[in-house]
């Protein structure tokens, strides 16, 4: 019998291009719409606040609900320049500290304070919005990050609220070939980014792996 492929346990997918990565948020109609309207985000979108951004598109349909939760209505690919996310990835911190990877707890609360990102590994998503073994990006951006983001990373914003709806009806109807035809196409990206594990190298240097995860994660906001 053959095993089944998995990914690297903790590895970076998306859809991107050579110079762009796409990623996901949910977000009300009065934001949400006018964003995907301009290809940015209005002033009512505060950039003092912590965003959370998503490059797969099933975490974003289990965090939002195939886009019915009250407030995540409108589901965006936001497309931002690749050299963003790496700066975002470069200056990130873990969201909770791990034993074998910071030198003490006060060290990191301390990096978590001035990091103006942060990174959470947490179960990528099947078409039913099951968890799978391996894990999926969550970046949050606050500060510097948040403002760079919706005022320099951005390169267009598209409303995908019409795809969730369609990827949607075709699981509820059984039709999983094409609900998996729809998904977008996302492939590893060999970025460097805080893993929860020792000596953590590059996804495409990582082996791949089932073990336990390292410290438990909580879903982070939409």
């Amino acid at each position: 019998m053959n095993t089944p492929f998995l990914p690297p346990r903790y590895e970076i997918r998306a859809l991107h291009t050579a110079t762009t990565v796409t990623v996901y948020q949910a977000y009300r109609p009065a934001i949400g719409l006018p964003a995907a309207r301009d290809g940015r985000f209005p002033a009512e979108w505060k950039r003092d606040r912590m965003t959370w951004i998503k490059p797969s598109f099933l975490w974003m349909m289990y965090r939002c609900g195939w886009g019915t939760k009250e407030g995540q209505e409108v589901v965006l690919a936001v497309e931002i320049d690749r050299s963003g996310l790496e700066w975002a990835l470069a200056h990130a911190e873990l969201s909770h500290y791990v034993r074998d990877v910071h030198p003490d707890e006060a060290s990191w609360k301390q990096s978590l304070r001035t990091a103006p990102a942060r990174v959470q590994w947490d179960p990528e998503r099947d078409l039913d919005l099951n968890p799978l073994p391996y894990r999926s990006l969550q970046l949050g951006l606050s500060g510097e990050a948040s403002r760079r983001y919706a005022d320099e990373w951005t390169v267009s914003v598209r409303d995908v609220t019409p795809l969730a709806r369609e990827v949607h009806a075709a699981v509820r109807a059984g039709d999983r070939e094409r609900a998996a035809a729809l998904l977008p196409v996302e492939t590893p990206l060999d970025l460097d980014a805080p893993r929860p594990v020792p000596g953590a190298l590059p996804a495409s240097a990582a082996p791949s792996t089932t073990a336990p995860a390292t410290a438990a994660s909580s879903s982070p906001p939409g």
